[in-house]
């Protein structure tokens, strides 16, 4: 596995514990997680709907099609394998995590709305990829510890590829001092969430 936990920026990180309770109803955990995935290609998409002249245009379009293109087929190994547990993709999906996070997005404020998109759109991924890393180092079942362990790779670089792109829409200073900010938001806001088997559940009392 490329890259260690302690190598990811978050202000606080999840205790291994948090992996156990997750795990604690696996259909419930894929379908949380195939909706995150449905989730993350459809917010690259609409970032490229909104704002399609940002950044260099060509690197722009390309990169925000790609990460779309990976979210899609992250979302279909998770349905097939949710099919084969015996679960089904629910109609509707909350996640109260994400929107809390997006709560903190400077609407209408023109390049600073996009600079806050892009940054919680980096954090989401971020999170994900400290969460892959704990359900495949926990999980007792070597199907479900070889899919997570495939997809901390691809959640590491999209992170990273959401900070790159906010750099070319701000200045670096600027966009470090937003980062930090958000940062600090997202460590309050994960450890407030209910426990359970979702992605970005917070921990049991």
């Amino acid at each position: 596995m490329a890259g260690k936990i302690d190598d990811l920026p978050l202000a606080w990180l999840t205790p291994p514990e948090w992996a156990e309770q997750a795990l604690s109803d696996v259909v419930a955990l894929l379908n949380d997680h195939a909706h995150l995935e449905r989730k993350a290609a459809s917010n690259a998409l609409s970032l490229l709907s909104q704002w399609p002249d940002a950044n260099p245009p060509d690197e722009w379009v390309n990169t925000l099609t790609l990460i779309a293109k990976d979210e899609a087929e992250h979302l279909a190994i998770v349905t097939r394998l949710l099919a084969r547990r015996g679960g089904e993709l629910t109609r509707l999906h909350k996640n109260r995590y994400a929107a809390d996070l997006r709560k903190e997005i400077r609407l209408g404020r023109g390049r600073e709305e996009l600079v806050d998109r892009l940054l919680i759109s980096s954090l989401i991924e971020l999170r994900s990829c400290e969460r892959f890393h704990l359900l495949s180092e926990h999980a007792p079942d070597p199907e479900l510890a070889k899919l997570y362990k495939s997809l901390w790779a691809s959640e590491h670089g999209h992170y990273k590829v959401f900070l790159r792109l906010a750099n070319k829409v701000m200045s670096p200073r600027r966009v470090k001092e937003r980062w930090h900010e958000l940062l600090e938001t997202e460590a309050r806001i994960v450890r407030s969430q209910p426990p359970g088997p979702s992605m970005h559940s917070g921990m049991a009392s």
